[in-house]
């Protein structure tokens, strides 16, 4: 279910004060963040947010086609390793 309109995308606060101290100084620091349900807002692009994914920060550099989608999206929490196919096992 999505939110509602009446209350507005959830940005958390503490992100947004941060984007926003980083923005008046002009620096290109990595602003680490565990609010991966956080929404993309304009304010961020050109920014790089670390996101956690469970064991480490990813950063991600914010562009104009990321906004409206959930920080979480970009860094994924589970690593894939591949299946083993029947060329790959070896007889013995």
């Amino acid at each position: 279910m999505s939110r509602s309109i009446k209350k507005g995308p959830y940005v958390d606060p503490k992100l947004m004060k941060k984007v926003n101290a980083i923005q008046a100084v002009g620096s290109r620091s990595v602003i680490r963040t565990w609010a991966r349900a956080s929404m993309i807002m304009p304010e961020m692009v050109s920014l790089t947010i670390g996101v956690h994914d469970g064991r480490r920060f990813m950063p991600i550099l914010i562009t104009e086609n990321m906004v409206g989608h959930r920080l979480g999206e970009f860094a994924p929490t589970r690593t894939f390793r591949s299946h083993v196919g029947r060329s790959d096992r070896t007889t013995g």
